[in-house]
């Protein structure tokens, strides 16, 4: 576990390009900060200065996904994961460098897996989240302080097939901190979290995060008035105590589509990944389990 965290420190260390990086991570994750609300004070601003994490499983954005998951009993099931959030913006306030500053912030989401090997679809997990983010940013270096809560419930089909269920009352507050670099092409981030009022209680309490994220600053593929296109890649690492830090992997590739430059505020984007995960199941009611799948999924940026 301290290895890659390390790891992921020093490499930031070494790749710091303030000047490059500032733009880069302005143009690279699509920001969306309004011309007019990128200095002095700006309330309930849109857009936000920390970029959304691309290939961890609990990021707040809205996505189809279709998955071939194996568990630990080796039984081979097709899932469909569903998620749809939202951020709001309470206040922010502007550095002296468009993209810099300090942002409040209101988020929530739902998360939820279908089996579609069913006839119905049967909802399986369904994970509710609601944070109040804390986001800085000083040129290539960025922030989020997070406190947030999530509660998870099995699907009521699941329930009724299901002989022994093992229904786990999961819930809990966590305390997050997670610090990034934004170079021209790589992003390095690495943090961790702090389980606070949690069910059950032996629940344990630490959990470390990092990864790394390849977006290039330009379009690879420009479709004129349409926008552009370019190719992602992103590898998201969490070890918990709970798991006896086993690392969770997380990767996502593919492709990330974009209208035309110049919007104000800059357009919603939105990508078409292949992803593959391997480590304790990121579906909360399944925690306890060893799970792996990959598949195919379309992701819609906030």
């Amino acid at each position: 576990m301290k290895s890659w965290i390390l790891g992921i420190a020093g490499l930031s260390g070494v790749a710091a390009q303030p000047m490059q990086a500032q733009s880069a991570a302005i143009e690279r994750c699509g920001l969306r900060i309004a011309t007019s609300e990128s200095k002095g004070y700006a309330g309930l601003p849109s857009g936000d200065i920390f970029c959304p994490l691309m290939a961890d499983p609990k990021a707040l954005r809205s996505f189809l996904s279709y998955q071939r998951t194996v568990g630990e009993d080796d039984a081979l099931a097709t899932i469909g994961s569903v998620g749809i959030a939202d951020q709001f913006g309470i206040s922010r306030w502007n550095g002296s460098t468009p993209g810099n500053g300090v942002q409040l912030s209101l988020t929530g989401g739902v998360f939820a897996q279908f089996d579609l090997g069913t006839t119905s679809y049967d909802l399986l997990n369904a994970d509710y989240v609601v944070g109040l983010p804390l986001t800085l940013r000083r040129d290539a270096f960025s922030m989020r302080l997070r406190i947030y809560h999530q509660s998870s419930h099995l699907g009521d089909e699941f329930l009724l097939r299901s002989t022994d269920s093992g229904r786990v009352n999961l819930s809990f507050e966590a305390a997050e901190a997670i610090v990034s670099f934004e170079g021209p092409l790589l992003r390095l981030y690495g943090g961790g979290e702090f389980l606070l009022n949690k069910s059950p209680d032996e629940l344990e309490t630490y959990v470390a995060h990092g990864g790394a994220e390849l977006r290039p600053l330009t379009s690879a593929i420009s479709l004129g008035a349409a926008g552009g296109i370019r190719p992602v890649a992103a590898i998201d690492l969490k070890s918990s105590q709970e798991q006896d830090w086993k690392p969770s992997i997380s990767i996502r590739a593919g492709i990330e589509f974009e209208r035309t430059r110049g919007a104000d505020p800059p357009s919603r984007r939105w990508s078409l990944l292949f992803e593959s995960y391997r480590g304790p199941s990121p579906y909360g009611q399944f925690f306890a389990e060893k799970i792996q799948y990959f598949g195919l999924g379309a992701h819609f940026q906030l």
